[in-house]
């Protein structure tokens, strides 16, 4: 591979944002053979990890072109892109940062530069710099969304991923996606984890208690479900990590699956398990383990005081540098590592007694092709895809371009799930949900069921086709986009906008709720009445199960049929008042 050596020792010297804490300047060019060398800091380090979605192996991954912060988050860290992007973090266009942490070029640079993550990969660099570091010294942490992602993943239950955090030597962990399974599994799944689950904000529900559910109970007096943190000691510091699992799981996933627990920020329980923390336990540093998503971290970060890092997952943001949120006096640093195994954050930290005196951070993106695999942990995952290969490399179709999902609104990928509905369904419209997960694939490259796979592998996976009034599509599309732009983060889901086959619509990601969406029309050209009903096709509801078929069934026929992955339509919206706006592909 043609790799410039001298532009990887740039990315490697990217600097961390000036701010109020004192910390290390990492500028200086790197010799060949020592790309991922970083140099120590300070007496403790944290490796961190997020939202790998079950991917062990390398993948492709576009970063989105559309990510709209509004209210406050307007113009700020994560909702910048592209070359506006690059301005703020002082990244040189047409480098390798440029590919690892933007949209921009993507197909030219993915040619050149490969593949990014896989846990073989990943597995050396983190022994690394555990070594250079020390292993007493140094947390590898893991924010969630491991177990779920992958078609191994749904053949067993997440299994493959406790099995190969466990080699990769994650020492604490919180979830989401994990929450997806059914209860008794995650307890399972748990038991067999070699690290600690920590969730300071999942409790059992009154009825599960008065029905004599002690087996979830850690804490009676809190009515917490898990260990709600942990207390190190490293570098001569106690350091206590907290962990956050993802507040909005019953909302935004089914219910039904974890009908004994319940969810939600708990900021005000957070805020004395802090203050405890530090004034009854002698802590010297406090982390939260987050997957409220970027904004969410951010805000609890105003609002919750004595936390000196937010160590934040769920929104797949992939930050160069921390944002500095100031609260009584005190600076939190606010990190998020983006997703699919692709960073790994290193923060290393200078703790005092009773304070962080300085930092050094760094966003290491994998490149697979750049790291040598472990070959412990690449025998594990051949093993693991093993005994479902057959079934995951069968070659459906051939990309015309490139299939992506990542961005506010549509991607190709989508499309083609949108499309494989309505055809599977004869239906005038299809939903299709706006996760952020998902891997992509290049112009020319045969698009697997694996690949497929990458898009729709859940437990909740079954399609279905209904009728719908007009009313009722925009009811939706009102509520989802109010998820994604309510300026109180704390109301926000941390998704990106449904997917929609066969129409079109208008939003004003400013507008009040229920006003954002309007113009909606039918590929035709027809307007979409209120009273009217169409028939729509969708899946992965969150409430009943529905009865058709998977929809990694749905839509590998349709690509069988298709042969050439060829988008004639891609349905996004037209976009009002964004003109400008740092998260806008212009």
């Amino acid at each position: 591979m043609s790799t410039s050596r001298r532009d990887f020792a740039r990315m490697m010297g990217l600097a961390a944002v000036a701010g109020v804490l004192p910390q290390q300047g990492f500028a200086a060019k790197r010799q060949p053979g020592d790309f991922y060398e970083v140099p120590s800091y300070g007496n403790a380090r944290l490796l961190h990890m997020t939202d790998c979605h079950g991917q062990l192996n390398p993948v492709y991954f576009r970063e989105p072109s559309i990510n709209l912060g509004v209210g406050p988050a307007y113009g700020k860290a994560p909702h910048i892109v592209g070359h506006k992007f690059l301005q703020h973090f002082g990244i040189e266009p047409g480098s390798m940062e440029e590919y690892a942490f933007t949209y921009l070029n993507f197909e030219d640079a993915a040619l050149q530069y490969g593949k990014v993550g896989g846990f073989a990969h990943l597995k050396t660099l983190v022994d690394q710099l555990r070594g250079s570091y020390g292993s007493e010294n140094t947390l590898l942490v893991d924010g969630g969304d491991t177990w779920q992602g992958s078609g191994i993943n749904v053949k067993t239950r997440g299994m493959d991923m406790v099995r190969a955090c466990n080699l990769l030597g994650v020492d604490i962990m919180t979830g989401h996606w994990e929450f997806t399974y059914h209860q008794e599994e995650v307890l399972s799944n748990i038991a067999a984890f070699d690290g600690e689950f920590l969730a300071q904000n999942v409790l059992v529900t009154e009825d599960a208690l008065f029905e004599g559910a002690d087996e979830y109970i850690y804490d009676e007096d809190t009515m917490r479900v898990f260990k709600p943190y942990s207390i190190r000691d490293m570098g001569g510091a106690r350091v206590a990590v907290i962990g956050q699992a993802f507040p909005r799981t019953k909302i935004a996933n089914p219910a039904r699956f974890i009908p004994d627990w319940t969810f939600d920020i708990n900021d005000d329980l957070l805020q004395e398990t802090v203050d405890d923390l530090r004034d009854n336990q002698g802590v010297d540093a406090v982390v939260v383990l987050s997957h409220n998503g970027m904004d969410v971290d951010i805000a609890m970060a105003n609002r919750v005081s004595g936390i000196d890092v937010i160590l934040g997952g769920h929104t797949h943001d992939g930050m160069p540098a921390p944002t500095q949120v100031k609260n009584n006096g005190q600076t939190t640093l606010v990190c998020n590592v983006g997703s699919n195994g692709k960073f790994l954050g290193v923060l290393d930290l200078d703790i005092g007694k009773g304070k962080v005196n300085g930092f050094q951070y760094r966003l290491l993106p994998v490149f697979s092709e750049i790291l040598p695999a472990n070959q412990e942990m690449a025998a594990l995952v051949a093993a693991e895809r093993a005994p479902y290969a057959a079934w995951m490399d069968e070659e459906l179709a051939v990309a015309d371009e490139v299939l992506y999902r990542r961005g506010n609104f549509n991607g190709t990928f989508d499309q083609v799930i949108c499309d494989a509905l309505r055809d599977h369904y004869d239906a005038q419209i299809s939903l299709s949900p706006g996760f952020r997960w998902g891997t992509s694939v290049m112009k020319g490259q045969t698009v697997t069921m694996e690949r497929v796979l990458d898009q729709t592998a859940t437990t909740y996976s079954e399609t279905y086709a209904r009728d719908m009034t007009g009313a009722d599509i925009k009811l939706i599309l009102e509520d989802v986009a109010d998820n994604i732009f309510n300026p109180e983060p704390y109301l926000q889901s941390g998704g990106d906008m449904v997917r929609l086959g066969g129409m079109d619509y208008r939003c004003d990601p400013l507008a009040p709720m229920g006003s954002r969406i309007d113009e909606m029309r039918l590929d035709n050209g027809e307007l979409i009445e209120a009273s009217k009903t169409y028939k729509v096709a969708g899946w992965a509801t969150v409430g009943s199960k529905s009865e058709g078929a998977e929809i990694w069934d749905v839509t590998a026929d349709y690509l069988r049929k298709t042969q050439d992955v060829r988008i004639n339509k891609l349905n996004t919206p037209v976009l009002k008042n964004v003109a400008g706006n740092p998260g806008y592909k212009a």
